[in-house]
């Protein structure tokens, strides 16, 4: 054997069109087939073999499951498919977000979708977005799918960096012929949620066979979900615990009140920022009817923003791609493909309301110098001040007030995502040794405009008026800001704001980012040589990839001063070369009780431009052994790693936000509680207990996010332990059992708000300037949390362990067709998160959280029966019961036991039959599906395919998540993501035409 082999070959890998699995594999886990198979490509090698000696277990959706989902989202229909896989950022989820709105991604394990690497035809796609190594599925034309497989378990020695937590490879057409259009329709039957999805797709062979091209196209339209769309959403709910009568409150009109004494009808949660305004604390404010008026009651007066909640963000997307493939000659043939996407979403929220207090980040633009600016108090003296304020006023007015004048918050989100690859794949040495030689490019762009935020800085000025000389024009009191346009403005009263006014206070912030991605990509695999129990096969290969990202920002993101996040402008870009090799190796051969054992072995280094990162070294060892026919064990260890991505490594603090509750809720002069020793001594919280007698809290969730550019690589230790069979006795019955354990050293990772807040206020090191944790605090002059900072680092450790089941079996039912049982499970026994604290190291545990959306349990199931030209199919999906989360169980727990031993102690203090938290525990879940398809041939050359389906066919919308209170996972409009955010019974309808 020429060892030039070897040198052609340091080029691998990574890329490759996959074709399709062998038919017993399709929607189960790597179950075993019996007898040898057809040598094909498998996601997670680079080497032909039968898809049977693999050692890393796979899971596969075909085109006929992807399409009896009825969904027009891929990641959608990988979520509710695969236990395994939860939502990353999906329309459901993403209503608060600065720049994800619009994004569609997937979350493998609940390790984050930074350690899940998404690949399109075993290749390396563009990020969709700067927050990190996101590939949003709705950029990927649905026409074009064949089939999605999925690797769990770390492949980062097969496919480089990101693939810690596993790799989704998204399959593309090949070889389909004719042309193919389909056009779906559903809709809630309770209101909203309306889609139309058209997919049109056309294939090819040209030149008597030599050339194929395939070309597809999507476009879906998702009109989302509003607030009046369900009953649920109307009701205001702000769960709190009454710690000393020990019952379920929330606000009413006359304050919180156990909800045993009152209906949902009173319950309230409004705010004082109104659209007339409200003023000198809460002594003035402008009723709708009766104008200017005493006594301003918040639960009863204020404003219900929450009318104004988006329950699913709208959301238009048009893809296309097109593929081709052409035979030089009988050993090489050249491929080319490119995909075009363009994704849009618009998310309406409410006008901006804002406090004469409020504070907003101002960067001085020459020295760099932060400060705090509110737009401040108004003079008794401004003309616009009516009489009865300037009256009882002091030096100034205080006022509070809801901007409508401006409009609605708006936040448009436009993204154009291409990728293109080229390459040539050929045939070495008489046919033995397969090579690829690809170069790809993709580019992304994202505009984001946001509409009808508030100048802070103007807004100041505005609201500083006299008269002017002649006694009645009213003007802006500085010369100098008249002199650039001043507006003055009214805020007294219902539309006093004029529209010149409101354009001169408006602020509409942009953010563009522009990221793209170089690849070249050359492998060569083959066999080697030949052991007694058969050739040993491998692979070679070297990869060189760029990133490079530009996140431009107008000039209120990037110096503040404006009512919307604060997020700087900044750019980089990172190169790395990998060189890879793999072989599988046959140990045994028709032996006794080894009728097949094989190794499999893999082994990556990569050298990453960025100072801190060493040479990075990941490999992986699989054993696979087949002791009989229909059986076989499988063992894989894998050192996966992953390099930080742009922005972990270069961002500033940018604007984001996030749901906590601030431990210093609650203080009073006398409090106990954890923390509230120090929490009294803030300012803000001291005037606050003086003025009010306890400290509530309510913070906006602004938790900026921050990078860190002396961060390493994480490095990840993979075990996975798998059995799986296909029984003669039982034909057509399929199992596999598979346990995994993921340990990441040196995660990167942030330290939950939670956590910053009582490392700060509840650790041994003491309060104030000297505990690095309180420096990521900010709180406002009513001690209100305006911020927590969220940095990247890299901590001790991150876990997570369980193991997953899935089963599949065939019954041939005869003249009446067959059917088709198919069930998948994964059960989480670790998932925990370890950083070094003040107080030493610190383990937080996710499980069964729903604050973290980690489910113990989650299965499918499914029954598909198939008779003549009909297809039915029932599915199953449920997820087990979860707690809000574990601080808030072991605060009730605590709370309980103190109550018990006062009953114990006979003090009349004690309730004797206290209430469980309502936000505390939530049940399992179920969901059922149904779904039907008839197929009719008109010729031999034309069929079309109707179908039709329900989903959630009994309308389970999940359970009661209130929007805010003494909870830490909160609900837009009482709807928790994770149990579909609200969507309720789908219903849909399609038709799909062949010819």
């Amino acid at each position: 054997m020429h060892k030039t082999i070897l040198t052609l070959a340091i080029q691998t890998i990574l890329l490759g069109s996959l074709p399709a699995m062998a038919q017993q594999q399709e929607e189960t886990q790597s179950a075993p087939q019996v007898g040898d198979a057809e040598r094909i490509s498998v996601t997670g090698s680079r080497i032909k073999r039968d898809s049977f000696s693999f050692a890393t277990p796979i899971v596969s959706l075909d085109q006929d499951a992807i399409m009896d989902t009825g969904l027009g989202e891929l990641s959608e229909i990988l979520v509710e498919e695969i236990p395994a896989i939860a939502e990353g950022v999906s329309n459901t989820n993403s209503q608060s977000s600065v720049q994800n709105t619009g994004l569609s991604t997937i979350d493998l394990r609940n390790l984050g979708t930074d350690r899940t690497l998404t690949l399109i035809d075993g290749r390396r796609v563009v990020s969709n977005s700067y927050s990190g190594n996101y590939v949003s599925l709705s950029t990927i034309p649905s026409a074009m799918v064949e089939k999605v497989e999925i690797i769990s378990g770390g492949a980062s020695a097969i496919y480089g960096s990101d693939a810690i937590a596993g790799v989704v490879n998204i399959i593309t057409r090949n070889n389909k012929t004719g042309f193919e259009l389909d056009a779906r329709r559903g809709y809630t039957p309770e209101g909203g949620g309306k889609e139309f999805t058209l997919d049109a797709g056309y294939g090819a062979d040209f030149q008597d066979g030599r050339g194929y091209l395939y070309v597809g196209a999507t476009w879906d339209r998702q009109f989302g979900l509003a607030w009046g769309d369900r009953e649920r959403a109307k009701y205001e709910s702000s769960f709190d615990y009454d710690t000393e009568k020990m019952c379920n409150a929330n606000n009413t009109i006359d304050g919180d009140q156990c909800m045993r004494d009152i209906s949902m009808d009173d319950w309230r949660e409004r705010s004082d920022n109104t659209a007339g305004g409200t003023f000198e604390g809460d002594d003035w404010f402008y009723h709708p009817q009766n104008g200017l008026t005493e006594g301003f009651v918040e639960e009863r007066d204020g404003a219900n923003l929450s009318i104004y909640e988006r329950l699913k963000v709208p959301s238009d997307r048009v893809a296309a791609a097109f593929k081709v493939n052409y035979d030089l000659t009988d050993d090489v043939r050249a491929n080319f493909q490119v995909q075009y996407s363009n994704n849009q979403s618009l998310n309406i929220k409410d006008p901006e309301g804002q406090d004469y207090n409020d504070t907003e980040l101002v960067i001085d633009p020459i020295t760099g110098e932060a400060s705090e600016q509110a737009a401040g108090s108004i003079s008794p003296d401004n003309p616009f001040v009516p009489a009865e304020i300037a009256a009882t006023a002091g030096s100034s007015v205080s006022w509070d007030r809801l901007f409508v004048e401006l409009g609605n918050v708006i936040t448009d989100n436009e993204r154009e995502t291409l990728r293109t690859w080229a390459g040539l794949q050929g045939t070495a040495f008489d046919g033995n040794w397969d090579w690829d030689l690809s170069v790809g490019y993709g580019k992304f762009k994202q505009q984001q405009l946001r509409r009808n935020e508030l100048n802070i800085l103007k807004l100041r000025q505005a609201l500083d008026a006299e008269y002017a000389e002649d006694g009645s024009t009213i003007q802006c009191a500085d010369a100098d800001a008249r002199a650039e346009g001043c507006v003055p403005v009214n805020i007294f009263g219902y539309g006093s704001i004029s529209p010149e006014a409101a354009d001169y206070i408006r602020a509409n912030p942009t953010i563009t980012t522009n990221i793209s991605q170089f690849n070249v990509l050359g492998y060569m695999s083959g066999d080697l040589f030949e052991l007694p129990a058969g050739m040993v096969s491998t692979a070679f290969g070297v990869e060189y990839r760029k990133d490079k990202q530009d996140l431009d920002t107008s000039e209120g993101h990037r110096y503040g001063g404006i009512t919307f996040n604060l997020v700087p402008s900044f750019a980089g870009d990172i190169d790395v070369w990998e060189a890879f090799a793999e072989a599988n190796v046959p140990l045994l051969k028709d032996a006794p009780l080894a009728k097949r054992l094989s190794a499999d072995l893999s082994l990556r280094l990569a050298d990453y431009s960025h100072k801190n990162i060493d040479l990075m070294a990941s490999y992986r060892a699989g054993l696979m052994w087949e002791p009989m026919d229909g059986y076989m064990l499988r063992a894989n260890y894998a050192r996966a790693q992953r390099a930080p991505n742009i922005t972990e490594l270069l961002s500033p603090p940018r604007g984001d936000y996030d749901s906590f509750a601030d431990i210093c809720d609650g203080t009073t002069a006398t409090s106990t509680e954890a923390g509230h020793d120090n929490c009294r001594l803030d300012p803000g919280i001291a005037n606050a207990i003086a003025l009010y007698g306890e400290f509530e809290d309510e913070n906006s969730g602004y938790s900026p996010n921050a990078g860190n550019e002396n961060l390493k690589e994480e490095t990840a230790d993979t075990y996975t332990f798998g059995i799986s069979m296909a029984p003669a006795f039982a034909p057509g019955l399929q199992l596999a059992v598979d346990y995994y354990d993921i340990e990441i050293q040196d995660a990167i990772e942030e330290i939950d708000n939670q956590k910053i807040l009582e490392q700060c206020y509840n650790s041994s090191l003491a309060y104030g300037q000297d505990n690095t944790f309180c420096g990521d605090i900010s709180r406002d002059s009513e001690g209100q949390l305006m911020q927590v900072m969220q940095r990247v680092f890299n901590l001790s450790e991150v876990r997570t362990r369980g193991y997953d089941v899935a089963l599949a079996y065939q019954y041939d039912l005869g003249d009446w067709g067959s059917l088709k049982f198919k069930a998948d499970m994964t059960h989480v026994i670790e998932h925990s998160k370890t950083f070094e604290g003040n107080d030493g190291l610190e383990t937080l545990n996710y499980k069964g959280e729903l604050y973290s959306g980690i489910f113990d349990d989650a299965a499918t199931g499914s029954i598909t029966w198939r008779w003549q030209d009909w297809r039915v199919r029932w599915s199953t999906k449920f997820k087990s019961a979860i707690v809000d989360s574990h601080e808030r169980v072991d605060a009730w727990e605590k709370l309980q036991a103190d109550n018990q031993a006062k009953l114990d102690a006979g003090d009349p203090d004690a309730i004797a039959n206290p209430e469980v938290p309502m936000y505390l525990y939530y049940g399992s879940y179920v969901r059922h599906d149904i779904s039907v398809s008839y197929d009719l041939e008109f010729d031999n050359s034309t069929d079309l395919r109707l179908y039709a389906g329900v989903r959630n066919l009994f309308d389970n919308q999940g359970p009661f998540v209130a929007n805010t209170g003494d909870l830490y996972e909160s609900g837009t409009g009482n709807f928790a993501s994770a149990y579909g955010g609200g969507i309720g019974r789908f219903v849909y309808a399609g038709a799909e035409l062949k010819f």
